[in-house]
């Protein structure tokens, strides 16, 4: 069992920059693949981009590539999400979820957290 907390979300404006945090509890976080997700009012739950076991591979959806890194610290059990160059479009509840392989779809993220929303100003 795993238990992800979010914080770091609130108000940008565009062009702005913020990080989140997932704190993770238990021992086996170096365990999980970390992954980001977000959700807009009524859409659908977006893939943001996800971080490896040891944190040798990232891959980020094209609509934030260059924008945000993702990075993790697994001796502090927490996975970060750098947010730069925001636009309103990011706007959303942004998720971290755990999952045993390497994946981009939400189903295969065995734990998430409860959200934390950002919302960028224009």
């Amino acid at each position: 069992q795993v238990q992800l907390v979010e914080s770091g979300g609130g108000l940008v404006q565009a062009g702005g920059s913020l990080r989140l945090s997932c704190a993770a509890s238990g021992r086996t976080f170096s365990t999980y693949v970390m992954g980001w997700f977000r959700q807009a009012p009524g859409k659908e739950r977006e893939f943001v981009g996800y971080i490896s076991w040891r944190g040798g591979t990232t891959y980020y959806a094209d609509s934030v590539k260059g924008r945000f890194t993702i990075s993790r610290d697994n001796a502090e059990n927490t996975a970060y999400l750098r947010m730069n160059s925001l636009k309103p479009e990011d706007t959303g509840v942004y998720y971290c979820a755990a999952a045993r392989v390497i994946m981009r779809d939400p189903s295969a993220y065995n734990y998430w957290g409860q959200g934390t929303q950002v919302t960028v100003s224009s």
